[in-house]
């Protein structure tokens, strides 16, 4: 009998694991390195919430841990967005590299920002750094995370909805 284990994998991962076994590890050790030089989880919501002190008098959006620490925070997120852009530029297709309309991902940016207020955090700050540190909330919202994306993607599927 054949293993199918080579075949599932070339089939998920038709370029190789190894860019994302690495990007993994680059995430893990951004992560720690976040956390053990300042005490702060890294999770991207909070991160970019504290950027709104800049603009905005809600004492949600002053709290002084926030504004204490936002020059850094903000230069932590644009390296986010900075990084992204350098390697679609240099290493992707072309500037956009997804067959999704923008509009749709407007709209999800949207929710997605609904549902990191309603679970009081995103992936990166419940799913890396959550669960890793065994927290039972963000294992529950990461498992929350998973089974709404996977019901609507396969609801998204069954309606025909392609990007």
């Amino acid at each position: 009998m054949m293993d199918p284990t080579p075949l599932l994998v070339e089939s998920l991962f038709p370029n190789g694991v190894a860019h994302y076994a690495l990007g993994g590890l680059l995430i893990g050790l951004g992560t720690a390195v976040i956390y053990l030089g300042t005490g702060i989880i890294a999770g991207a919501s909070t991160f970019l919430e504290s950027t709104l002190s800049y603009v905005s008098s809600v004492p949600r959006f002053n709290k002084a841990k926030y504004v204490a620490s936002r020059d850094w925070r903000v230069l932590f997120t644009l390296s986010m967005i900075a990084g992204a852009a350098i390697y679609t530029v240099t290493l992707g297709d072309g500037w956009w590299v997804s067959q999704v309309q923008p509009w749709r991902f407007a709209v999800g940016g949207v929710l997605v920002g609904i549902g990191t207020r309603i679970g009081k955090g995103c992936t990166s700050g419940h799913g890396v750094c959550g669960v890793g540190s065994r927290s039972p909330t963000s294992i529950v919202n990461v498992a929350t995370f998973m089974l709404v994306a996977i019901g609507v993607a396969q609801l998204l599927v069954a309606l025909g909805v392609s990007p």
